[in-house]
């Protein structure tokens, strides 16, 4: 069960890079990465799985693009459409980003081995978790994104207590204050 924490009004794809940025600063892990915190980190950080839902151009992987970047990821991020999976290492962490928008059954996402890619020192995000169906791990934390006329909107919740914990660590972090439309 997920429980809604935060709205946020995201006016552009600026403010979209903003909640990603924010989400990296707050990782139950972040002081473990490079970049991220000025701890040493003990180079086992606590991993987590995050479930990114909306439609098209709703601002997932720009979401997921600034997250991965602000934990020091120096490669290009692109949305893994095509490739479905794409893997970046930072410190003592290893980011997953997947997308499920092309696969058709519950045994191709299987064959990806993403229980393989969770746990400790994994972060996990995933785009069109719903098409995965039983096949995809569940979610610590889940950002549902959505049109807002012009603009966009997104819906942090928790889904285990470690996403309660990182929304925790989000809550007290002052840049969203200007996106922040609702507190539950």
């Amino acid at each position: 069960m997920v429980e809604a924490s935060f709205i946020f009004d995201l006016p552009d794809s600026a403010a979209t890079e903003a909640l990603g940025r924010a989400l990296a600063r707050s990782f139950p892990a972040a002081g473990a990465v490079a970049g991220s915190g000025s701890g040493s980190g003990s180079g086992s950080g606590e991993g987590a799985v995050v479930h990114l839902r909306g439609e098209l151009g709703s601002g997932k992987t720009t979401c997921a693009r600034s997250l991965l970047h602000a934990l020091g990821v120096t490669a290009p991020v692109r949305s893994p459409t095509y490739t479905l999976v794409d893997t970046y290492s930072v410190a003592a962490l290893t980011c997953v980003h997947v997308d499920l928008y092309r696969v058709q059954t519950t045994t191709e996402v299987e064959e990806l081995g993403l229980r393989d890619m969770t746990g400790a020192g994994y972060l996990m995000l995933i785009e069109w978790p719903e098409k995965g169906g039983v096949a995809v791990p569940p979610p610590d934390l889940v950002l549902q994104l959505a049109y807002k006329g012009d603009a966009r909107s997104a819906v942090a919740g928790a889904a285990s207590a470690t996403g309660k914990a990182w929304l925790a660590k989000l809550a007290i972090d002052t840049s969203l204050a200007p996106y922040v439309s609702n507190l539950t």
